[in-house]
């Protein structure tokens, strides 16, 4: 394979939240996609980062330990990414989260019950056994669905019965933006918000910024798998703007997402090893 600028993918998931590669596969498959680097940003855990870094020893390619917290701002849910995580920091990681997994757990659970009652025939415990650690987001009750015949796709599930709007499910109380950005910045890892415009439009997104810089953010993704020409181009403009790094992400999950490949997304993804080498020296 000739790989004519080196480019990385900062921006993935595993079996340890909800994406169907070991961190161990994803490396191989980061290796043989030809990244440089890679980073492994579970949904609020560190549990697989261990494995991870020591799977990368002696391995032909640079990773990122990380991790993506599912936080709220204003009623609105942000996803903010802590790159560069130092196991010295996991158990105060893992105890920041415990409260957030309870109120998840809770959601998930009254979620499960109002399936039941009309007639969706799923049982919690077994989608928890079946998922390391036992964390369990929309994700995987969707697949389970999925894999029973309720629903099409498992983003049909999500635009129709998961929804907020349907009723059924309720979104749980989660982390502050903000506090967690300044967990991140105090851990010594480097605050990052995942796909801002996926979250916020744009005139939101630059009002968030300023105050979100305020508490340590550091960078945002400015090439995402879902981004189209004007988004990413605007992400960098804030980027300019409020003199924030760029990240950028596939947001790879495995074969629940099968349009999006590691570090290409749907196809012509091309995220610069320059964004890693910029983010890696904050974090240093």
């Amino acid at each position: 394979m000739i790989i004519l600028s080196k480019i990385c993918d900062l921006h993935t998931h595993s079996i340890f939240s909800d994406g169907t590669f070991t961190p161990e596969e994803t490396i191989d498959l980061a290796i043989e996609t030809g990244l440089s680097a890679v980073a492994l940003t579970d949904h609020n855990t560190v549990a697989g980062l261990s494995r991870f870094i020591s799977y990368a020893k002696n391995k032909a390619i640079d990773v990122v330990p990380g991790i993506e917290f599912t936080t709220g701002y204003n009623g609105q849910e942000l996803h903010i990414l802590g790159l560069f995580v130092k196991p010295d920091s996991f158990d105060v990681i893992t105890d920041y989260v415990k409260s957030a997994d309870r109120l998840k757990d809770k959601s998930n659970t009254d979620l499960i019950i109002n399936l039941n009652s009309n007639g969706y025939d799923i049982n919690y415990q077994e989608i928890k056994s079946a998922t390391p650690g036992g964390k369990v987001n929309r994700a995987h009750i969707a697949a389970e669905l999925l894999k029973k015949g309720y629903v099409e796709s498992i983003e049909k599930a999500f635009k129709t019965i998961l929804s907020p709007q349907h009723g059924w499910y309720k979104p749980p109380e989660r982390l502050s933006a903000l506090k967690t950005i300044e967990l991140i910045k105090e851990l010594g890892a480097v605050p990052v918000w995942a796909h801002p415009l996926i979250n916020m439009n744009y005139e939101e997104c630059d009002a968030f910024l300023p105050i979100a810089k305020e508490h340590g953010l550091a960078g945002i993704e400015t090439v995402y798998s879902l981004y189209n020409e004007e988004d990413s181009a605007f992400a960098k403009k804030m980027c300019e703007k409020y003199n924030l790094l760029q990240s950028g992400g596939s947001d790879f999950h495995g074969t629940v997402k099968p349009d999006i490949s590691l570090g290409k997304g749907k196809g012509s993804l091309e995220i610069p090893y320059e964004f890693y080498e910029k983010l890696r020296e904050t974090a240093e």
